[in-house]
């Protein structure tokens, strides 16, 4: 599966292996975690709705001290997997060389570009649009999504689709509908 990352989370965390002999070795069997957040008395914390979480290895070509980096990359990505706590995971394996047509775009919405989004409703996203992670307190939301070309979401706002851009085809801008 391939994806681009048009956008991150608000946590990030990181582990490294317990085991590893040497500090190159550490860093090689460092994992990096990203998943949703908002604002709960003064920091950012999880508070899943829909729980999940992404995960890039520190071999893969992703880089840590400035994520923005990976911004608009294509990666090859296993398929979603469910964690024995019951959240999805997905590993970003490795960052292509070059850019190449995605299965998928990983956007990261707020209350703020959507609209609330009641995710109680049937009809809120395109059935293809797969959740990563949702993080919800009071008024603010943040939504981790897979979204195939031309796909939308449903806000307060209204409708936004998953547009490619005609010049970058491995990127997408996420538009409101004209209505």
């Amino acid at each position: 599966m391939l994806v681009t990352a048009q956008g991150f989370g608000s946590i990030w965390e990181r582990r490294s292996a317990k085991d590893a002999s040497s500090c190159a070795r550490r860093f090689a069997q460092t994992a990096f975690y990203n998943t949703t957040g908002v604002f709960v008395n003064g920091k950012v914390r999880p508070r899943w709705r829909i729980g999940g979480k992404i995960r890039f290895n520190a071999i893969g070509g992703f880089t840590p001290g400035c994520p923005r980096r990976s911004l608009n990359r294509v990666f090859e990505c296993k398929e979603p997997e469910l964690s024995g706590g019951g959240w999805t995971q997905i590993l970003f394996k490795r960052m292509l060389n070059g850019p190449e047509q995605p299965d998928f775009y990983l956007f990261v919405v707020t209350a703020e570009c959507t609209g609330r989004i009641d995710i109680e409703s049937a009809n809120w996203k395109a059935e293809s649009v797969q959740v990563v992670a949702l993080s919800e307190d009071g008024d603010q939301q943040q939504g981790m999504l897979l979204m195939p070309p031309y796909s939308w979401v449903r806000g307060a706002l209204g409708t936004l689709y998953a547009e490619p851009s005609t010049k970058r085809s491995w990127s997408a801008d996420l538009l409101l509908a004209r209505g």
